[in-house]
């Protein structure tokens, strides 16, 4: 854990209707000092959202050789790269060769981010998918974020149903293919 981290600790009731995933799950995530709510908060989605055995957390910001999520078989190999925001095509490229599967979670406008990964080589690209929220849904549910967060997570026919202590919010999970 980078120096200067802060803890952020989510209880999750998480109900996956679309992948008959139900969970109740107790995260503990390092937010360091460079992230942003919106990125934290991302990454605790996506975990949430690709949860299976397996799954942790990467090594954060500044690890080059892992993916904000990754998902790992019993062996150790990955089998997940999960990435979050706007990683370069090389980390793309990196990822997708590591892994069978490599998914982008992003906050951002994903028109402004599949132009930077057009043309570039990054392996499979056809294969990876880059989703995203409805505009505003991030920053609004970061607003409601605080050390200690219940969150109440459903997802039923592409539709994510987000409780934050008491605050409901919802958004469609939008995805676009990289190639």
């Amino acid at each position: 854990m980078a120096a200067g981290a802060t803890i952020y600790t989510f209880e999750v009731h998480l109900a996956d209707v679309d992948r008959g995933v139900y969970e109740e799950l107790e995260l503990r995530v390092a937010r360091h000092p460079s992230e942003t709510a919106e990125y934290m908060l991302t990454r605790v989605l996506a975990y949430c959202l690709e949860y299976e055995e397996g799954i942790a957390f990467g090594g954060g910001i500044a690890a080059t050789d892992e993916p904000a999520v990754l998902v790992r078989d019993l062996t150790g190999r990955t089998t997940a790269w999960i990435e979050v925001g706007a990683p370069d095509a090389e980390r793309l490229h990196f990822g997708s060769r590591l892994a069978d599967r490599t998914v982008v979670y992003t906050h951002r406008d994903p028109a402004k981010l599949l132009p930077q990964w057009a043309g570039k080589k990054i392996h499979r690209a056809e294969h990876i998918v880059l989703r995203s929220f409805d505009p505003g849904f991030v920053d609004e549910a970061a607003a409601h974020l605080g050390r200690r967060t219940e969150i109440t997570l459903s997802l039923t026919e592409g539709q994510l149903y987000l409780d934050l202590g008491g605050v409901a919010l919802s958004s469609a999970i939008h995805e676009h293919p990289l190639a």
